[in-house]
């Protein structure tokens, strides 16, 4: 069994959501966003002979960390296929399932992706690179008004308009396929001393619809409902508003509208009891190590 830990990435809030899935030794746990390994392998050390983990993710560089183990599987799909890959493994029930959701260390380092405006990369952003839509379609052939929802909706952009209008009409003159290249073309769009987190919203936005990231999560959240059993545990660790608030929403009721229905006594009709009521998140020595936490937040629930 392999035990070393791969600095590919360093996992966020490791501890607190191994200690979330309250691990039994002979259980079947989903890691559904295996990226280095490091939840995978923590999850390993707290299994015992008979246990199970099944580890999904989409990224083929993910591949390379796989783990030597009887005990593991590693299956190259997106989460939302959740269902389908647990019942080609004749799995119908799991007691808990792991998920770190966003842009793993990797991802962002690799100037080949996209996904950083550090480097000067092609505008990729796809975590499957089987996936044929990168950011730079999106530029390039989404209508005006699609770019204005993806950047109000998945970036929160308060000029969305401007930045749109100032997309639209330099697209028509060259074709939009770098980062320096694009960070220069909406440079009036920027307000001073917030580039950095003005462009993080661009970026999420772009990446978000790349990836159909939204309608992955709520997929499997869904599914999370359906195949853990009783006392199962879903762990959620979140880096943007958008997703956290689905998951707490979920997680509180069982829907995304935070509707909670009672039955006719008045009791209330949720599907989980809430093990953290608010989110966890890093503490100051994390931080100081990983700076890139610092917008995790961990929410952990458990099936009724």
């Amino acid at each position: 069994m392999e035990t070393s830990m791969n600095n590919y990435h360093e996992p966020v809030l490791l501890r607190q959501s191994i200690e979330g899935l309250n691990i039994h030794p002979n259980g079947m746990y989903v890691d559904v966003t295996f990226g280095s390994g490091g939840h995978s392998r923590a999850i390993l050390q707290k299994l015992g002979p008979n246990g199970q983990l099944i580890a999904f993710d989409q990224d083929e560089d993910a591949l390379q960390n796989t783990i030597e183990d009887k005990r593991f599987t590693l299956t190259q799909a997106n989460f939302k296929n959740l269902k389908k890959f647990l019942k080609l493994y004749q799995i119908e029930k799991v007691d808990g399932i792991l998920a770190d959701l966003g842009v793993s260390s990797h991802q962002f380092d690799d100037e080949t992706r996209g996904f950083s405006i550090r480097w000067d990369g092609l505008l990729d952003m796809r975590m499957d690179k089987r996936k044929p839509l990168k950011a730079t379609d999106i530029l390039s052939d989404y209508e005006p008004n699609e770019l204005l929802r993806i950047f109000r909706q998945y970036g929160e952009v308060e000029n969305a308009k401007k930045l749109t209008m100032t997309i639209v009409n330099i697209r028509e003159q060259v074709k939009i396929t770098y980062s320096k290249q694009f960070i220069e073309i909406i440079k009036d769009c920027i307000p001073k001393q917030k580039e950095n987190k003005y462009l993080a919203q661009v970026y999420q936005a772009l990446r978000i619809e790349v990836n159909e990231e939204l309608l992955a999560l709520q997929n499997l959240l869904q599914q999370s409902m359906e195949v853990l059993t009783a006392n199962g545990r879903l762990v959620v660790i979140s880096y943007h508003s958008l997703e956290d608030r689905m998951v707490k929403h979920f997680m509180r009721s069982g829907n995304f509208e935070n509707r909670i229905d009672k039955d006719f006594f008045g009791n209330l009709l949720t599907p989980f009891h809430l093990i953290s009521r608010k989110a966890i998140v890093p503490d100051e020595k994390e931080l100081t190590k990983n700076p890139r936490s610092r917008s995790a937040k961990l929410r952990i629930a458990e099936k009724k």
